[in-house]
């Protein structure tokens, strides 16, 4: 028999009952179409024509195409609509919605009471209300920008992204997607620097597109992130701490039972788990969030929710907004949303692959492979740049997706490696390799076309790429899919990074096409030299081998082994050039980024240490102390019995070593930087911390069900 609260813990999930809620209904009382529901909470571009004058809404959109300020009398005009519309949905409050340097999301909600001149009580909503909001800047992370007694920071309103209404049990919010900015115009958050890199991209890409002959005066990069999660049981939550606090189980002796049977992944979806599902849908579909695919993901209680791509603004809003909703919804129906990278030892961790390409203001995909050789050429063309930029800024690349949690997961399985380097498939690797060997004897791009055998690129490009798993940067028949990001990431910055570093390869190619002279000839030149420099990134191979490390290396590609490693690469001179260059970060801002990174670094490794401390001081020694004593007194009974107390002493002595032995490691982290202080933390306390927990599971392992307290992983992972 198990422990009493273990044993409570298991029947309560055992019994949970699946969570029914009602559904929009049409008037013939059938369940309301998706299509009629989608953005039904959202001032999106219909209701905004709707709703304001045409010349107001000409205005508006003439801000979205090219960039252009609002004026006071356009705001206004949009203020008013927007507040009359959230009053009849009920409405009462609104909030600058935005992305500081957290990860998460933050909101100051104010209502639209006010009083006119008589001091009776009106609605009020006015366009400086709409434009900008102060919230207090010192209470954030700045890494340095701001000091504790400067608080003035502005919440500026995105106009490109909808604004949404979010419902809470009693009342309903105006959430207005919003940079936040600091009182010298800092990037306080995650959002301005997105934007930024947008801007600097669509500059580069339209130069570009200029050199080959086409006008185009906007080009976007399109985003869909992939969103993997854990849902375990709330009755199991409730007694493992270290779940709750630290978001992973610092402890837990592996189940008899993982994933080694692959009968997880695609399989049946739970019916608890399935009406979990389809109450997180229908309220993404009422925000205007594309939730396209579910499934079940490899890991035993593992699953994944993936959108349809969007522009890269509007995906970070979206996926801020898929994390929130998968965390509310989890809640209702009994389940604790797990979204670290590595929440269990033994299984796959989680990621959130971003799918990322760019398309220009005729919605056309600058990825996708074309129908003629004009076509073919801006395909290989920023095909080329992107190759070239993920190869000269990898360094920049691996810096933007590390964290503490990533670090468990890089390298692991289901997980592409610490190296970024690029996947194309064969077929993409010949088209390259031959126009970077010579192997193509002329660079008119219809007669190369017709040397390599690709006069049909488009249907063979697609049909001969193939996904590779462990590549952190695969190429998936018109994106590329960057497999490396967390799954607790905000997917802003690992984009604006990537935004700086196509831009940068997009501006080399524009540069070395214009010293060539002009035409498509010039630009296959450039394209030519463009593969043979990014070359030693392309590799199409298994990226778990441990061959691949050593002919990584060989290559000269950066390996930054853990988070402290890869977060330097963001206090270079390099990284300094490549965001001056394109306008993205100042010196001032790059280097806050690589502050809070490392302080989010430590903070969360001390998190852990001190969880995993009280869990042995006051769960795991004291029970296995106990069970020691009873084992002694059994020892006397024969052979057995009495090598089962030897061994048992010999782990409990292992646990209270590795215990002191954290204390010890904890005690010389210092005082210093906070980068030096990362250093130690990854390079004493972290090992540590392992080591601590592999004699907490070997403990686990021999301690009598009856006495053992805290799930364990065979109920949390399987019993739900």
């Amino acid at each position: 028999m198990s422990h009493p609260a273990r044993t409570e813990a298991v029947q309560k999930a055992a019994s949970r009952s699946i969570r029914t809620f009602p559904r929009p209904m049409d008037a013939q009382g059938r369940p309301v179409r998706v299509s009629v529901l989608y953005g039904s909470r959202t001032f999106n571009a219909d209701r905004m024509r709707e709703r304001v004058p045409p010349e107001v809404f000409a205005r508006w959109s003439d801000t979205i195409e090219h960039g252009r300020k609002l004026d006071r009398p356009v705001a206004d005009a949009i203020a008013h609509a927007v507040k009359e519309w959230a009053l009849e949905n009920g409405v009462s409050h609104f909030c600058h919605w935005f992305h500081p340097m957290t990860g998460s999301t933050a909101e100051k909600h104010d209502a639209f009471l006010w009083f006119d001149k008589d001091g009776r009580p009106i609605e009020k909503f006015t366009g400086s209300m709409l434009l900008q909001s102060e919230p207090d800047a010192s209470s954030f992370p700045s890494g340095g920008m701001r000091s504790t007694f400067e608080a003035r920071g502005y919440t500026a309103w995105d106009p490109t992204s909808p604004m949404f209404i979010m419902e809470s049990p009693n009342g309903r919010t105006l959430c207005i997607p919003s940079a936040f900015l600091g009182y010298h115009g800092q990037a306080l958050d995650e959002k301005a620097p997105l934007l930024r890199s947008m801007e600097a991209l669509s500059r580069s890409a339209t130069k570009l597109l200029g050199l080959l002959g086409e006008t185009v005066h906007r080009v976007t990069v399109t985003v869909g992130p992939e969103q993997e999660y854990f849902l375990i049981d709330r009755a199991y939550a409730g007694l493992r701490s270290d779940l709750v606090i630290a978001g992973r189980s610092l402890l837990g002796a592996r189940a008899p039972k993982g994933q080694m049977l692959e009968d997880h992944y695609f399989g049946s979806i739970p019916p608890r788990v399935h009406a979990f599902m389809e109450e997180v849908e229908l309220e993404l579909y009422q925000l205007g969030v594309s939730a396209k695919t579910r499934h079940n993901e490899v890991a035993p209680c593992q699953f994944e929710l993936a959108p349809i791509y969007a522009e890269a603004n509007i995906a970070a809003d979206h996926n801020q907004i898929v994390m929130q909703t998968l965390r509310r919804v989890a809640l209702r129906h009994d389940f604790l949303l797990l979204l670290h990278e590595k929440p269990f030892a033994f299984v796959n961790g989680s990621g959130k692959h971003i799918n990322w390409s760019m398309q220009d203001a005729r919605g056309e995909n600058l990825l996708d492979p074309g129908k003629n050789p004009q076509e073919n050429l801006r395909f290989l063309t920023f095909l080329a740049a992107t190759l070239l930029g993920v190869y000269r800024h990898s360094a920049v690349l691996r810096a933007s997706i590390a964290s503490h949690g990533n670090d468990f997961r890089l390298g692991a399985n289901e997980a592409p490696p610490a190296i970024i380097s690029v996947f194309l498939g064969d077929f993409l690797t010949r088209i390259c390799d031959g126009i970077a060997s010579g192997d193509v004897s002329v660079l008119d791009p219809g007669k190369a076309m017709i040397e390599l055998g690709i006069s049909r690129l488009p249907a063979i490009a697609k049909d001969n790429t193939d996904r590779n798993r462990t590549s952190p940067f695969a190429f998936t028949g018109n994106k590329f899919e960057f497999r490396a990001v967390g799954a607790s990431a905000s997917i802003s910055f690992p984009t604006t990074c990537l935004n700086a570093a196509v831009a940068d390869g997009i501006d080399q190619i524009s540069a070395w096409a214009a010293a060539e002279g002009s035409g498509a000839t010039a630009v296959m030149a450039a394209v030519r030299r463009a593969l043979v420099e990014s070359a030693p990134v392309r590799f199409d191979g298994n990226g778990y081998g441990a061959e691949w490390v050593v002919e990584a290396e060989r290559r000269g590609l950066p390996h930054a082994r853990n988070t402290p490693a890869a977060l330097r690469a963001l206090a270079t001179d390099g990284a300094a050039a490549l965001f001056a260059r394109h306008g993205v970060f100042s010196h001032e801002e790059l280097h806050s980024r690589f502050e809070v990174r490392v302080e989010q670094y430590n903070k969360k490794v001390e998190i852990e240490a001190d969880v995993l401390r009280d869990l042995v001081d006051t769960v795991v020694l004291p029970v296995a102390i106990a069970e020691l004593a009873d084992a002694r007194v059994q020892g006397e009974v024969g052979p057995a019995a009495a090598r089962r107390y030897h061994e048992l002493r010999a782990r409990v002595e292992a646990l209270d070593a590795a215990r002191q032995a954290l204390e010890f490691a904890s005690h010389g982290v210092g005082e210093g930087s906070e980068a030096d202080r990362a250093t130690a933390f990854c390079g004493h306390v972290v090992p540590a911390l392992s080591t601590l927990r592999e004699a907490c599971d070997s403990v686990e392992a021999m301690v009598s069900d009856s006495r053992w307290p805290l799930p364990r992983y065979r109920e949390m992972l399987f019993l739900s």
